[in-house]
């Protein structure tokens, strides 16, 4: 891998803070994913300086990265992980802990999804499986809990034939634009990355992940001006925000439990906590729990297959293993983000269909 090009992946600190001791920085990279490199001779290629801004449209910028929806160069989308900086991915366990960014999706319009998730990739990328020397540093090791089949590699071998998928623990912290927002755990029955074939791909209750997961869209919880643009809404995405994410235990310490996903913002010093569900049959609160997820799934009457495979209870057991960090700007075309901010029965935004 990297023969032709060398690779020049970003930088991008992130802060490690307790009470006791601060706030320390801890160096790190983004790097492009394999899907989107140039092949030569069946290893993927490396990715300059000028290649990650002027072809792929991803640059560091003060405090952070910046990706581009369409690049100087014409490339559309794209999805990036946090290294160490050398071969490896950085992992976060991030159970009885929280996490915070900041993000500006004032641009990001309908049926567009700037998102930042963890997924249970390999920490090397898979490296020295099978015929893989590439790992962490070129992108390798894709997977989420959509089991997708379009990972040019798995396990070392190319995936020509799309017949199997990448299957692994997927915790959507943001998914958004500046129309609606969700965040989302998707808990599976599998530990790390699973190649999947057949029945195993599947939806509901048949695959081994939870495709829908349980998420949590103020709009599709009744709040439909807690999020948008202008000063009509609580949260105004038309200015940048710090978007913080808690996982609490079930009795306050590293050893319990995952019991509860609980977000709020901070916007011009403003502290705004979640907006509370406004659904019929789902109670009023504004976290994710097991009692919120069942309640919600009878709501809207779907399938629980986020309680079919094991809830908060086995995301949390995920969380304690570690998880890496994605960072992801992509559309839909297939069905124009409608989950994320349209949609007819339970409608999930103030976006129409046609964009």
């Amino acid at each position: 891998a990297g023969t032709m090009t060398k690779e020049a992946s970003p930088p991008m600190a992130v802060k490690h803070c307790t009470k006791a001791a601060g706030c320390s920085v801890e160096k790190g990279a983004v790097t492009l994913d394999a899907n989107w490199r140039v092949v030569h001779e069946g290893a993927a290629d490396g990715v300059d300086a000028q290649g990650y801004e002027k072809t792929y449209g991803i640059r560091t910028i003060s405090g952070g990265v910046e990706l581009q929806f369409v690049s100087e160069g014409g490339n559309v989308g794209s999805r990036v992980y946090l290294t160490d900086g050398e071969e490896s991915y950085k992992v976060f366990k991030l159970k009885n802990r929280e996490f915070a960014f900041d993000v500006d999706v004032a641009s990001l319009a309908c049926g567009l999804n700037g998102a930042l998730y963890f997924v249970e990739m390999d920490e090397a990328g898979g490296k020295r499986t099978r015929n893989n020397e590439a790992g962490a540093k070129f992108g390798i090791g894709y997977c989420d809990a959509q089991c997708p089949r379009d990972i040019k590699w798995m396990d070392g071998e190319a995936n020509v034939d799309g017949l199997h998928g990448m299957c692994c623990f997927e915790m959507d912290i943001w998914e958004a634009n500046r129309r609606a927002s969700a965040f989302t755990p998707h808990p599976c029955s599998i530990k790390g990355a699973y190649r999947c074939e057949g029945v195993d791909c599947g939806d509901g209750d048949k695959g081994v992940c939870d495709k829908d997961g349980c998420d949590f869209n103020a709009f599709r919880m009744g709040q439909e001006h807690f999020y948008g643009m202008g000063q009509d809404f609580v949260v105004d995405t038309t200015k940048p925000m710090t978007v913080v994410t808690q996982f609490l235990t079930t009795d306050g310490t590293d050893q319990g439990d995952l019991a509860e996903i609980r977000r709020f913002y901070v916007q011009e010093g403003r502290f705004i906590a979640n907006a509370d569900s406004n659904v019929q049959g789902v109670p009023v609160g504004n976290s994710i729990t097991d009692a919120f997820c069942s309640a919600q799934k009878r709501a809207f009457q779907t399938s629980d297959s986020h309680a079919a495979k094991g809830g908060l209870k086995t995301m949390g057991e995920a969380l304690d293993r570690g998880l890496v960090l994605v960072l992801s700007l992509w559309d839909d075309g297939a069905t124009e983000m409608r989950w994320l901010d349209s949609g007819a029965a339970w409608p999930a935004g103030c976006c129409t269909w046609a964009l």
